[in-house]
């Protein structure tokens, strides 16, 4: 079920950083395109040695969605 608009964060459409409802740009890759419909978290701290984030294709360590809608 995907997270309500009531959740602390929203999702970068592009790349699926979560961030703060306040941020209008994504700190990540530049987007302004945001949803409050996203599922899942993954944490990503090292992504060079994650096996998680080459199969998600994440490059940059952070918080992010695993699904956006």
């Amino acid at each position: 079920m995907p997270v309500s608009r009531r959740s602390n964060f929203k999702a970068c459409l592009r790349c699926k950083l979560l961030v703060t409802p306040e941020i209008e740009i994504c700190p990540n890759c530049g987007s302004r395109d945001f949803t409050y419909e996203w599922e899942g978290t993954v944490i990503i701290i090292d992504p060079e040695k994650s096996e998680i984030a080459k199969t998600l294709e994440i490059t940059k360590p952070g918080r992010y969605a695993i699904r956006v809608r």
